[in-house]
């Protein structure tokens, strides 16, 4: 059995980690859509869905992981700075 490491850290630099993290993952989501000429995540993955967009498949998928992740980042954020 595996034993993992704890380590203790400041919740001002956890946010500052997570709010890093939070900006890069919103880059690649702005990167693909300028990709496909989007400014709408949400009219892209539509687009991409109905087929209105031929070979966008692959960056649908990346793109709502990709948002996906967001949310539980910043659910997690939130979390964290509501405990005392």
């Amino acid at each position: 059995m595996r034993k993992l490491t704890q380590v203790k850290i400041d919740k001002e630099n956890l946010v500052q980690l997570v709010d890093f993290k939070l900006g890069r993952l919103r880059k690649e989501i702005e990167k693909i859509l300028g990709k496909w000429n989007y400014s709408s995540s949400k009219k892209f993955l539509d687009e991409a869905r109905s087929g209105t967009i031929s070979e966008a498949e692959e960056d649908a998928i990346i793109l709502r992981n990709l948002e996906d992740e967001i949310e539980r980042l910043e659910q997690q954020k939130t979390n964290w700075l509501k405990q005392e």
